[in-house]
Order: C-alpha cells, then sequence, then structure tokens
C-alpha cells in the first residue's frame, strides 16, 4: 500500500476503527509511534501521521506532516462505457484506474440490458483500493447517463470503438472521450451518430469481450 484512505485525513486527530484498523494494526501488525501515510482523496495532499494509541477496537493517530503530492497520468482520458453486466465492471475498474482514466460514464444503449444497476458505493471502494496501492492521487469519477444519442448531442468530440480502418493508434493523440459498446456492440441506428472518421479500431480481426477492450484502449491511448 502505497498509503491508507480516511476520508478525515488532513484532520489534527484520526481515528482508526473496523477495517482499516483490522488493517493496520491486525493485518499491518503497526504499533504505537509508527508513522502511517493517509490521504482523503479529495485534495492532492498526502497527510504523515504517528500512532499515539492503540486499543482493542480502535487505534488514534496525531498529524505530523502533510505535503502537496499530485499522482496522476499526465493525460486524460474519459470513457463512456454502455451498459454491461456489473461483475464485468467491477472485475476491471481497478486496472482502469490503475492506468489513469479520469473519468467513465455508463450509459445505456440499445444493446445493453435495462435491469443492469450498477452499485456505485462498491465500484468506489474498489477505486479507493486501487488507488491506495497504486499511489494514484485520485479516483476515476463515475456518471451513469441514460441515452447515448443525448449524450453525443451533449459531448460533439466522441470517438467510437468499433471495427474500422481507422487504427486508434493514429488518432491516439486526439481522443480524449470515447465511446465502447457492451456485448453485441453498437446497433446500425447508434454507428449513424458518428462520423466515419471518428470511428476506431484495433489492428485486429479478433472480438474482444467489452472488459477486454475497455483495458485495451485505454492502455493503447494513456500509456
Amino acid at each position: 500500500m502505497q498509503f491508507s484512505y480516511h476520508e478525515n485525513s488532513g484532520q489534527e486527530i484520526l481515528e482508526i476503527e473496523n477495517d482499516l484498523y483490522k488493517y493496520l494494526i491486525k493485518a499491518r501488525r503497526h504499533k504505537e509511534n509508527d508513522q502511517i501515510a493517509f490521504r482523503n482523496l479529495k485534495d492532492s495532499k498526502i497527510y504523515f501521521y504517528t500512532l499515539v494509541e492503540i486499543n482493542r477496537r480502535n487505534a488514534i493517530a496525531k498529524l505530523v506532516s502533510s505535503e502537496e503530492k499530485i499522482i496522476e497520468n499526465q493525460k486524460e482520458l474519459h470513457l463512456v462505457w454502455c451498459m454491461v453486466d456489473p461483475k464485468t465492471v467491477e472485475k476491471s475498474i481497478a486496472s482502469l484506474n490503475e492506468i489513469g482514466v479520469k473519468k467513465i460514464t455508463f450509459v445505456y444503449c440499445e444493446y445493453s440490458q435495462k435491469n443492469f444497476k450498477l452499485n456505485l458505493e462498491k465500484l468506489e471502494k474498489i477505486l479507493i483500493n486501487s488507488s491506495s496501492q497504486c499511489g494514484r492521487s485520485s479516483i476515476i469519477k463515475l456518471e451513469i447517463s441514460t441515452d447515448l444519442e443525448k449524450f453525443l448531442e451533449e459531448n460533439n468530440d466522441c470517438y467510437a470503438l468499433d471495427f474500422s480502418k481507422n487504427s486508434i493508434e493514429s488518432k491516439k493523440d486526439d481522443i480524449k472521450t470515447i465511446v465502447l459498446g457492451c456485448e453485441g456492440g453498437f446497433s446500425i441506428d447508434e454507428r449513424k451518430l458518428f462520423d466515419d472518421e471518428k470511428i476506431v479500431g484495433f489492428d485486429s480481426s479478433l472480438i474482444l469481450r467489452s472488459e477486454t477492450a475497455a483495458i485495451s484502449l485505454a492502455s493503447k491511448i494513456l500509456i
């Protein structure tokens, strides 16, 4: 772990309890006078605390110092992901966070199953753990949109990932926002929403699962 997350990081005194207590005191075996790094993932600071008291169910830490420490990918990518099975998202979102995706908007498309509902609170916990491990000073911003066409009207500089002669490699420096279809891809009507020049593809004839495509495109653009 590069740091531990506590929503109150920055306050003079932190109370450490529940799962964080179990991790730091029981698993990591921190003792009194140990120094631990914390972030609140709201600002870009990292806070250093000293453990001053350890009890049976909680521990108390006192702020020693802090510093501005921004650790982010130099490029930014907004991934617009047509809604897939939430389990698929849960399996891959930590990797997307580590790669450096700035924002994900989940949007319902024609081939999305309407009964799919994301648990944003659960996803944020996954993202917090991911950033704690990779050192990122933020987590992916998450949004949900109910209509692809409406989203594109409000965001007119979107690319789309599909089968195309336009290589994603040749456009990666221009891509800031890209739409990824769900399992089954885009419908005929949805493909018509994009300019041909803004439809890009991989140099491969293989059909990728949605989560494989998400991680692959993020890697090509950001890394």
